[in-house]
């Protein structure tokens, strides 16, 4: 094992159960090409290390500006602890911050560590048909590291699963395609126009991508994020679905959209795109309004339809 190829890990989350079968281990990687206006894990955007001010935390006791050598501290009333154009994300304020306020986002690790914490759970991802998932983000922004950690487990029969944009060139997924054994993969929208304008990016190689996938017999499981006003409408559903239906894929994931992360943008001084747009997953007529397509997921019955 090359302890060289490493990524910029933000999380491990053990003991997950919505992110491939059984019992999970995911491992979030920072980084990713896409700008989604309903990012839920802004943190997971870029690939460098960054800063979280929790402002309720905070004493006010100015250890961390007198630890900051960048002049990046700001001790006002405004909540904007850390000026951005200043901050070297050198993390330092971090360390000094006594009260848990300050905390730093991403950590550099190897494909050796992430399998040594994989590996605790070899136990129950045999019981429970589980094993490994890794996310973002867009994991194979770190095309090496993922490599490596999912070659090592499949070759320890630890089930692998990867939860990518597919906005990625298709030399990555030839590289790890026979070490992955579902594919947990996003369709933000069919039309080209609205997914530049929803994800900054266009969908043809992420199309291109998922044909591929399928070419080579691929599990590929599509998720979709149901967001109102944007992408909820039935052209999208049904264009979604007629895609399922013409590759096979049998299973679809509509996930009606939360602004549970909106917190998380303040924490790291941006403003949320979405800010004021009413969450569907919570409201009280959601079941309502995916009523109102009840017709195309009876037209495509040969596909597993999950909401929720």
């Amino acid at each position: 094992m090359d302890e060289k190829k490493k990524a910029m890990v933000f999380d491990i989350q053990r003991y997950s159960l919505h992110d491939g079968p059984g019992i999970r281990t995911m491992v979030f990687l920072k980084g990713c090409p896409l700008k989604c206006l309903w990012c839920c894990n802004p943190e997971s955007q870029e690939t460098y290390q960054e800063t979280e001010f929790y402002k309720e935390l905070c004493a006010g006791c100015g250890a961390c500006q007198a630890a900051c050598g960048h002049g990046a501290i700001d001790m006002g009333t405004s909540g904007n602890r850390i000026n951005k154009t200043k901050c070297q994300n050198c993390g330092k304020c971090a360390e000094a911050c006594g009260h848990n306020a300050l905390r730093t986002v991403g950590q550099w690790m190897n494909a050796k560590e992430a399998l040594e914490v994989i590996k605790r759970d070899a136990k129950i991802f045999k019981t429970s048909g589980g094993g490994v998932t890794l996310s973002g983000g867009e994991p194979l922004v770190w095309i090496d590291f993922c490599e490596e950690v999912l070659k090592e487990c499949y070759d320890r029969n630890i089930n692998t699963a990867i939860e990518t944009t597919g906005h990625v060139p298709e030399s990555h997924l030839i590289r790890i395609k026979d070490h992955v054994d579902t594919f947990l993969y996003d369709i933000k929208s069919m039309d080209d126009s609205r997914h530049w304008r929803l994800t900054g990016v266009s969908n043809r190689q992420i199309q291109q991508n998922i044909r591929y996938l399928r070419t080579c017999g691929k599990n590929v499981i599509i998720r979709v994020p149901l967001i109102p006003n944007h992408n909820f409408m039935a052209e999208e559903i049904e264009g979604i679905c007629g895609l399922a239906h013409e590759l096979g894929i049998k299973e679809i994931n509509f996930m009606p959209y939360h602004n549970l992360g909106e917190v998380k943008y303040q924490r790291l001084f941006r403003q949320y795109p979405l800010k004021g747009l009413a969450p569907l997953k919570f409201s009280q007529n959601m079941e309502q309004e995916i009523a109102k397509y009840r017709d195309i997921f009876e037209k495509h019955k040969d596909i597993t339809i999950n909401i929720g």
